[in-house]
C-alpha cells in the first residue's frame, strides 16, 4: 500500500508515483481531527479498540477504514520503523537484522519491501503495511456491582497476597506475587480483579502457555459467570471477543495497543517469555499508560530476587501452600558418570536403588533427564524393572494421553524431559533429577520440579531426589529458596510441621 498526503490526510494509492511514499518513509503520520457528526460503524469500533490489527485482520472495505480514519476515529501507525537506517518492528518490538526480510511487494510495487519475521505467525507486517487502531471514543464498560461468585475460602497467606494485590491493581502499580508451587495464586487474583470490574477496568491474564489458558479459561468463567470472558491462543475462537476479562497467551498480546488497566503476567519466569524481550515489549505496549502489572512466579530470577532483598521491587511472599505442611526440601545425591553407564546399558546403583524402592512401594514417579536421548537410552532399562514404565517429551504425539494415563494410575514411572517441570498435578508422587549437573536444570527449572512433590492436601509429603555428577549453583540455590520459604512461612504461622 502508498499513500500520498493531501489536506493534512493520509490517502491511499494504488500506483508508484513520484508523490507517494510507504508508510516507512513518511517523516509523521497526520492524525484528522475527529468528526462527532460521523456516523461510526460499531462493528468496527468493537474490533479496533484497544488493538493494533491489519487491513488484513478485518473484513471491512477499505473505504470505510479510511472514511473513520480521515474523520478521527481511526489511527494509521507505522508497522516498520527505521532508526539509524534499522527496522525496527513496531508490533513486536523485534530490532534483531536477521529476523527482517525483503520481498518483492505487489502492494507497493518496491522490490525490496522490508517485513518483520520474527511476529510473521501473527500476520505479516511490512514497510508499507498500516497498523489499525481506534482512535475515537471508547466504548464504556458495564458496571457490575460484584462480578465474583465464589465462595472459597483464602488461607493467611493468600489473604495478606490478595489484599496486596488488590492495592496495587486500584493504585495503578507494578506488583510482584513470589508464591511457592501449588500456594494458590489464582484464588489470591480474585479479589483485585473483582475490585477492577466494579470499576469499569479492563484486566488480562497473560501466560507464556496455550494449555495454561485452557486450563484457567473454565476456572475464571466459573468464578465471574455474569461477564464476557475472552481466552485468547493461536485458533481461538475469541480472536475478535471485546471482553472486560481476557486470559492470553502473551503471544496474543501482540494485537494489543493501549488495551488494558491491569495485566496479570503469569510464569513470569517460564520459557519463552522469561528470555524472549519481544514478548516482554508486546506486555508493555499493550498496557495503557496509567495501569498495573502484576507478575506472578514461584522462581523469580536472580535479579529480581535481589530487588526484592534492596527493596527495589515490591512484592509479597506466600511461603506456604494452603495445605499448611512445608515443601519438600531436595535431597542431592552424587551417581557418578550416569551418562557413560546408560550407555553401557546400566543405571547408577543409587539410581536404580531409588527406583526400586518405589516400586516395591507402589509409588508413582516422574524422572526428569535433561535430554530426549538420554531419555530413549533409559526407557529399556527401567522397563526391566516394572512393565508400567513411559517416556515422554514435547516432541511426543501422546504427550496428553501419557499424561492422562499416570493420572489414572495406569504408569507407575514416567520418565520426562522440562515439558513436566510446570503446570502438571499428580497426586502422591515422589520425584528425582538424573543429570541434574546439566546446565538445562536451571535453578527456577529445579524449585519447579520439586513443587511437583505434596502438592495435594491428602498426599503433603513426598521425596525429590537430585542426583549428579557434581553440584552446581542451581541445584545449591534451588534448594536454599525452598529451605528459606520453609523458614518464612514457620515465623509466620503458615505451617503446621
Amino acid at each position: 500500500m502508498r499513500f500520498i498526503v493531501k489536506n493534512n490526510r493520509l490517502h491511499p494509492v494504488y500506483e508508484k508515483t513520484a508523490q507517494s511514499f510507504i508508510l516507512s518513509n513518511a517523516p509523521s503520520i497526520p492524525q484528522p481531527q475527529m468528526n462527532t457528526q460521523y456516523p461510526i460503524n460499531e462493528d468496527l469500533q468493537t474490533l479496533l479498540q484497544g488493538k493494533q490489527l491489519l487491513h488484513d485482520d478485518l473484513t471491512h472495505p477499505y473505504e470505510l477504514i479510511q472514511e473513520h480514519y480521515e474523520n478521527g476515529y481511526l489511527q494509521y501507525r507505522k508497522s516498520i520503523a527505521f532508526e539509524k537506517n534499522k527496522p525496527v518492528c513496531r508490533r513486536c518490538g523485534n530490532t534483531n537484522p536477521s529476523l527482517f526480510a525483503q520481498f518483492p511487494c505487489a502492494r507497493c510495487q518496491e522490490e525490496a519491501c522490508t517485513y518483520c519475521r520474527n511476529c510473521l505467525m501473527m500476520g505479516r507486517v511490512s514497510s508499507c503495511t498500516p497498523l489499525l487502531s481506534w482512535a475515537g471514543p471508547i466504548i464504556p464498560p458495564e458496571t457490575i456491582d460484584s462480578p465474583l461468585q465464589w465462595d472459597g475460602q483464602l488461607s493467611a497467606g493468600q489473604k495478606k497476597a490478595s489484599n496486596e494485590v488488590t492495592q496495587a491493581i486500584m493504585e495503578n502499580k507494578n506488583f510482584l506475587v513470589w508464591a511457592v508451587c501449588g500456594a494458590g495464586k489464582t484464588e489470591v487474583l480474585f479479589a483485585g480483579i473483582n475490585e477492577a470490574i466494579r470499576q469499569g477496568k479492563r484486566v488480562c491474564i497473560a501466560t507464556p502457555r496455550t494449555d495454561v489458558v485452557l486450563e484457567l479459561a473454565p476456572r475464571f468463567k466459573k468464578a465471574f459467570p455474569t461477564i464476557p470472558i475472552a481466552a485468547l491462543y493461536g485458533g481461538s475462537e475469541d480472536r475478535h471477543l471485546h471482553a472486560q476479562l481476557t486470559i492470553a497467551t502473551t503471544h496474543q498480546l501482540f494485537r494489543f495497543y493501549q488495551a488494558f488497566d491491569s495485566l496479570i503476567v503469569d510464569e513470569v519466569d517460564a520459557f519463552p517469555y522469561s528470555n524472549d524481550e519481544t514478548l516482554q515489549y508486546a506486555v508493555q505496549q499493550a498496557r495503557k499508560p496509567t495501569s498495573s502489572i502484576i507478575y506472578l512466579t514461584a522462581t523469580p530470577s536472580e535479579q529480581w530476587q535481589g530487588e526484592c532483598r534492596i527493596g527495589k521491587r515490591a512484592y509479597v511472599t506466600i511461603p506456604a501452600r494452603f495445605h499448611r505442611s512445608s515443601l519438600p526440601v531436595p535431597g542431592f545425591t552424587w551417581c557418578g558418570n550416569w551418562e557413560k553407564a546408560i550407555n553401557k546399558n546400566v543405571l547408577p546403583s543409587s539410581v536404580k536403588r531409588w527406583l526400586k524402592e518405589r516400586i516395591d512401594a507402589d509409588k508413582q514417579t516422574l524422572l526428569f533427564l535433561p535430554k530426549i536421548s538420554n531419555m530413549k537410552k533409559i526407557l529399556p532399562i527401567v522397563q526391566t524393572l516394572h512393565p508400567k514404565v513411559a517416556a515422554v517429551h514435547a516432541e511426543d504425539p501422546a504427550r496428553k494421553e501419557k499424561v492422562l494415563s499416570m493420572r489414572k494410575k495406569e504408569i507407575l514411572i514416567l520418565l520426562t524431559t522440562t515439558i513436566l517441570e510446570r503446570g502438571v498435578t499428580l497426586p502422591n508422587i515422589d520425584v528425582a533429577v538424573l543429570g541434574a549437573e546439566n546446565r538445562i536444570f536451571t535453578e527456577s527449572a529445579l524449585v519447579q520440579i520439586a513443587g511437583r512433590v505434596g502438592r495435594k492436601a491428602e498426599a503433603p509429603t513426598g521425596t525429590i531426589t537430585f542426583f549428579h555428577y557434581g553440584k552446581t549453583r542451581a541445584m545449591v540455590r534451588a534448594r536454599k529458596q525452598i529451605v528459606n520459604m520453609n523458614i518464612e512461612a514457620k515465623k509466620k504461622g503458615l505451617i503446621d510441621d
